[in-house]
């Protein structure tokens, strides 16, 4: 079976009308879900760099900001501004990888990995989530599809469009260094790519990516190149160890979808097999996520691998399904009840997850329900500005970016209250720094109480620190974590400036 049928020979799931049709669904469940949902501690961070558009940030390259401050131009300041143009890249990378995997692999294939792809637990249940892994997954997958042209039409011009999006992607996350790595790989492994070695068009592309990335080049030198030291400085930290690698790759199955994971499995050793014997469809798919993954179990060796990291991947895994299906689904029950069962299961979930992320279906599993973060704020909002009223507050502090970033959006509409990280500033470099006139009156500062640096952050900065309150953030009357809330005054100096003890968030 060589995966390319005729539309009117596939069932209608395969069907590029009833692939859209399932898309276009996901996406107004998503739509719904992200207005609707609160934000999770990263997001609150990040909607501040929509109101700030840099060429950089602290943590990560900038494209994230600049999508939510598109968004919010569209829509204002509000959850979904934030998250809207991650929902519409959702939608529309589905359409792109369809047409990579159609026309290297086939028809069926191409149906399968889309659905796959959407079945995932990572896409389904965090495809609303404004995180800057959102554009770094759209446009590795934007350049991955831009190098299936090049490589069924052998058009050199494709190398620039490859480059523009590789440089985009840059643009949003570092780890889309590694699809560069990818790239050369398959370059110098594969026969038939060799010749574009001498091509003018790859060179051309590949300055393309550079001025694409220029910017934040520019950004990182005149901040002393932070977000760079940030970033790859984790690279090896630590010992060597066991302790992470099986928690990597369970996660991995596990995000991906355990149903899912098998015939990706065999799709993976399929195309593996056929990059070797010099296929250049085959290559492309199994070479440009090697070096990534290959980082990845290294760094597991070393330190825990968070469970997005290995987002861009996801992509290149449901096409290695897709082709694999696509060859032994038809007259093979087993596959065929596989595949089905992993959609569906998949499809599931995502539903119920989305659902469940706006209206609790039940809080008794607290911190282990994967939503606690999205719990309970609006309360924590009014209990804070309640505080304020009755100190007399003039500002809010904290000491963690996420805890800040939630405030800041609940505070939003009280122009009287601002809020205010007291320690690493570089986070904030893009907004206005705070009026030192503020640190004359009382303040509240704010920290999770498993996070609590009252004794080694305030009392350095304030002559008078006195803990007032402790809110619990809630769910269906389960208390998910502790906020304490402290009244300082008398400032012992710039309450902004460095101490030694620094709070790591």
């Amino acid at each position: 079976m060589d995966g390319r049928l005729h539309g009117e020979d596939l069932p209608v799931w395969l069907r590029p009308a009833g692939l859209t049709g399932l898309v276009l669904a996901l996406t107004v469940l998503r739509l719904w879900s992200g207005a609707n949902a609160h934000f999770v501690e990263d997001e609150a961070y990040y909607r501040l760099w929509g109101l700030g558009p840099s060429l950089g940030y602290y943590d990560h390259p900038p494209m994230i900001g600049w999508w939510i401050a598109a968004g919010q131009w569209l829509l204002g300041d509000t959850v979904l501004a934030v998250r809207l143009l991650v929902i519409l890249a959702s939608a529309l990378g589905s359409l792109f990888l369809w047409r990579t995997a159609y026309i290297l692999f086939g028809r069926v294939a191409a149906g399968w990995s889309v659905l796959f792809l959407n079945a995932s637990i990572l896409v389904g249940v965090g495809g609303i989530l404004a995180t800057p892994d959102a554009p770094s997954v759209f446009f590795w997958g934007l350049t991955l599809w831009a190098l299936a042209e090049l490589h069924v039409s052998q058009k050199g011009g494709w190398w620039l469009a490859a480059g523009l999006f590789a440089g985009l992607g840059l643009t949003s996350k570092y780890s889309v260094l590694f699809l560069g790595a990818g790239i050369v790989l398959w370059l110098l492994l594969v026969p038939a790519a060799r010749k574009w070695l001498l091509s003018w068009q790859l060179w051309a592309g590949g300055v393309v990516a550079i001025v694409c990335f220029a910017p934040v080049l520019w950004w990182n030198s005149a901040h002393d190149w932070v977000s760079f030291y940030k970033q790859f400085g984790r690279a090896g930290r630590g010992e060597l160890t066991s302790k992470y690698v099986f928690e990597f790759l369970g996660a991995v199955l596990g995000l991906l979808n355990p149903l899912i994971a098998i015939p990706a499995a065999m799709g993976a050793v399929n195309l593996s097999r056929r990059t070797w014997r010099g296929d250049g469809a085959a290559g492309l798919i199994v070479l440009t996520v090697l070096p990534f993954l290959v980082y990845l179990l290294i760094h597991s060796l070393h330190a825990r691998v968070q469970g997005n990291w290995p987002a861009p991947l996801f992509p290149a895994f449901a096409i290695m399904a897709g082709v694999f299906v696509s060859r032994v689904e038809t007259g093979r029950r087993f596959w065929s009840l596989l595949s089905r069962g992993a959609v569906l299961l998949g499809l599931v979930v995502a539903v119920v997850v989305q659902i469940h992320a706006v209206h609790a279906l039940t809080g008794r599993f607290a911190r282990k329900d994967p939503t606690f973060q999205l719990r309970g704020w609006p309360e924590i909002g009014r209990e804070v500005e309640a505080l304020a009223q009755k100190t007399n507050a003039t500002y809010i502090a904290t000491s963690g970016y996420g805890l800040n970033g939630q405030l800041a959006y609940l505070l939003k509409d009280s122009s009287s209250l601002p809020v205010v990280q007291l320690n690493e500033r570089i986070r904030y470099v893009m907004l206005p720094a705070p009026d030192q006139v503020l640190f004359h009156g009382t303040g509240l500062y704010l920290s999770e109480e498993r996070r609590n640096a009252a004794d080694r952050l305030l009392r350095p900065k304030f002559g008078k620190v006195e803990q007032i309150a402790v809110l619990p953030r809630k769910v269906d009357g389960t208390v998910l974590e502790n906020l304490v809330v402290y009244a300082v005054s008398d400032p012992l100096g710039d309450p902004l400036d460095p101490v030694s003890t620094e709070v790591e968030p």
